[in-house]
């Protein structure tokens, strides 16, 4: 049965959890942030807990999750290390909130069905293919708990979306570096056709398809497609960015081959190359089935672009803050 506690729970102190956090904190949940060390460099809102726990281990998992209502796991080790970090901190979860009455929701993305299936529309009832050892270790972990959820050994539901961005997503296609770039007046970095549709998320529209998952029993053992605005190709995602600024956008643009040559020399871009026809060829993620079951309007890329400069900029002026957790 469902546990009706008003706590919840989140592993992973990135852009995701944070954004989580934040939807959990305006619906008047009580919430606990989880990460290794205990502590985070931005203030939290008030009532909110900081605490360290190992993911990896079970019983300390246990421990910090025992009252909770719902578990979000938007935990992620560095992209360069998946295959070795992942399974572990997923499977620690798994059997830490196994022996608790929790319910886990786990923020996924779609490299598990490779990087352009079905002639680049990605629905949710796609199977598995990918090659690259990035999505196959997304897909195995992605089975893992939904074999675990069918064994009964616990409540498992999860939300997949795309390349998000927006507030605190400094990692992604468009995050730190490209906001950076764009703010003085330089040549952002992009890769592939820019001519090509592709989904984006916002952050918020993610967090806000967990918490909605989170909330639902028909969510249950399934993997679900978080809404998005509709498809648009990256150069019309550039000229709405380039509208916001009352500027124009001209990037640079790394093609495959320039992509493997620079990966000799950068670990992280030479991982990112698994994934180049995603961004070479259509990317359009189907939400269909979210919509129907749950309904749900993702925002508008002018509004999340709107509010994801607002932050950039924010960010460009904040005064440093120390680390705190309790």
């Amino acid at each position: 049965m469902p546990n009706s506690s008003n706590h919840q729970i989140i592993f992973g102190t990135g852009p995701l959890g944070l954004a989580v956090m934040d939807l959990l904190v305006a619906q008047g949940k009580t919430v606990t942030l989880v990460n290794r060390s205990g502590a985070i460099s931005k203030p939290v809102p008030s009532g909110v807990s900081v605490v360290r726990a190992d993911a990896t281990v079970p019983n300390e998992v246990t421990a910090v999750s025992r009252n909770a209502a719902v578990v979000y796991l938007c935990a992620m080790p560095p992209y360069t290390q998946w295959p070795t970090l992942f399974p572990p901190l997923v499977k620690g979860v798994l059997d830490g909130i196994a022996a608790t009455d929790a319910t886990l929701v786990y923020g996924d993305n779609l490299y598990m069905y490779g990087p352009n299936p079905n002639g680049g529309r990605i629905s949710d009832d796609l199977p598995y293919a990918a090659t690259g050892h990035k999505g196959r270790t997304r897909a195995a972990m992605a089975q893992t708990l939904l074999d675990a959820h069918a064994a009964g050994k616990l409540r498992v539901t999860i939300g997949r979306a795309p390349d998000f961005y927006g507030p605190r997503a400094l990692n992604a296609t468009f995050g730190e570096r490209f906001w950076n770039a764009l703010l003085a007046n330089k040549a952002p970095d992009l890769i592939g056709d820019l001519d090509q549709p592709h989904t984006y998320t916002f952050i918020r529209d993610f967090a806000r398809g967990l918490v909605t998952l989170g909330a639902h029993e028909a969510a249950l053992g399934q993997a679900w497609h978080v809404p998005s605005a509709p498809t648009i190709t990256t150069r019309q995602m550039l000229a709405l960015m380039a509208d916001e600024l009352g500027t124009t956008i001209k990037p640079r643009v790394a093609n495959k081959t320039m992509l493997t040559l620079l990966g000799w020399f950068n670990p992280l871009l030479r991982e990112i190359k698994e994934m180049y026809p995603s961004f070479a060829k259509p990317y359009i993620v189907d939400h269909s089935r979210f919509a129907a079951t749950f309904g749900g309007e993702p925002t508008s890329h002018q509004t999340a672009i709107h509010e994801t400069l607002a932050w950039f900029r924010q960010q460009a002026t904040a005064p440093h803050h120390v680390a705190v957790g309790h």
